[in-house]
């Protein structure tokens, strides 16, 4: 199998970051992304979970509250109503 080459740019500091990490684990940032490319086609998804941690809208107790909001929906339970403030109450509990 032939070999081809993949460039890609990226801040200087995470490279040198990632290029001492791979080495502590010992292997190198070529290992790695050919690691990762393998996975990606293996599970044809990216390997892991991309979220927007830092959003409250996408932490775990509030797509619980939607999902189950929306379970009560599709069973005809009516539409749910609440103000800012009790959802913000809602997720302090």
């Amino acid at each position: 199998m032939g070999q081809a080459t993949l460039s890609i740019r990226m801040d200087e500091d995470i490279k040198r970051r990632f290029d001492i990490f791979c080495t502590d684990v010992g292997m190198n940032a070529t290992v790695a992304v050919n690691l990762f490319a393998r996975a990606v086609l293996r599970e044809k998804r990216i390997p892991f979970e991309i979220t927007g941690d830092d959003d409250p809208f996408y932490s775990a107790k509030n797509q619980a509250i939607l999902h189950k909001s929306m379970e009560r929906m599709e069973k005809g339970e009516g539409l749910i109503i609440k103000t800012m403030e009790e959802l913000e109450a809602m997720e302090r509990e």
